[in-house]
């Protein structure tokens, strides 16, 4: 976890320059009378409490020297420092993913990632009590985080307590645009789950079925090929459900994913 600290002219040095060699040391030179200074400000102090960087706050109206030592045109200007040497970073607002990504590229992890990562690993090696213990600790730390929500919904999703994942699924609501297509991603899975043990005994049952393991094995490679297989034999099959079980493994994977770029095709294919 990182800090935050309001920087001088005559306090620069210490705080970034020589800081910058233990840790990264995102800068941010601002105004008090700027709009896009303020929408940035929450974004960056909440990530900085999941990062391990330094955010050094710079009001380029009481440190013109430093706004001129750095040819600082406009703001919001957020800079980068690494062991002494200054970077550039972005101008303007950016949105909380486009932050992260630019952490990411800086080779910073969060402290949210790092324990959402280990609750994956507890689940791959069957510790479901390892895995929950890890989920209360980020529950406690980051409250009412989405991200949270949703690997606690696959934890439980997984243990087949899928009363309990959907009442998680549901507190994230459409207006939380980055997450709400996978929330309901997870609301197909705790249907497909609830719904595998009842199914006849026809051909498209049994892929059905199969597909549907499948899925909630993560398996989607060898699942979307099954999925589509039922689409282009009956739309009508189980409400379409085929087609709504490949949608959700499409928004699981993200849209920039080769599967789901590949299947995405050959679903419109099928469809039209």
């Amino acid at each position: 976890m990182g800090y935050s600290v309001e920087v001088e002219s005559d306090t620069y040095n210490s705080e970034v320059v020589q800081a910058s060699y233990s840790k990264t040391v995102i800068v941010d030179f601002y105004a008090t009378w700027c709009g896009p200074c303020k929408l940035l400000k929450p974004i960056l102090e909440k990530l900085v409490l999941e990062y391990d960087f330094i955010l050094a706050k710079v009001d380029i109206d009481k440190n013109q020297d430093l706004a001129t030592r750095y040819g600082i045109e406009g703001v919001p200007d957020v800079r980068v420092v690494v062991e002494g040497q200054m970077y550039p970073g972005f101008v303007g607002v950016m949105s909380e993913p486009q932050i992260r990504a630019l952490l990411t590229q800086l080779n910073l992890k969060s402290d949210l990632e790092i324990g959402l990562e280990a609750v994956r690993d507890a689940i791959a090696v069957q510790n479901p009590q390892q895995a929950k213990q890890i989920l209360d600790q980020l529950f406690a730390k980051y409250p009412h985080n989405p991200q949270i929500a949703l690997e606690a919904a696959r934890f439980l999703i997984r243990f087949n307590r899928l009363d309990d994942a959907e009442k998680i699924v549901k507190t994230i609501g459409a207006d939380q645009r980055e997450f709400y297509p996978k929330a309901q991603a997870f609301q197909t899975l705790i249907e497909l789950q609830r719904g595998v043990n009842d199914l006849g005994d026809s051909e498209l049952d049994r892929l059905f079925g199969q597909a549907a393991r499948l899925t909630l094995a993560e398996d989607y490679e060898n699942a979307l090929p099954l999925f589509l297989q039922v689409v282009q034999s009956s739309r009508k099959y189980r409400d379409d459900g085929a087609r709504k079980a490949m949608i959700a493994i499409f928004n699981l994977l993200g849209l920039s994913h080769p599967l789901t770029k590949q299947y995405q095709q050959e679903l419109m294919l099928a469809l039209y």
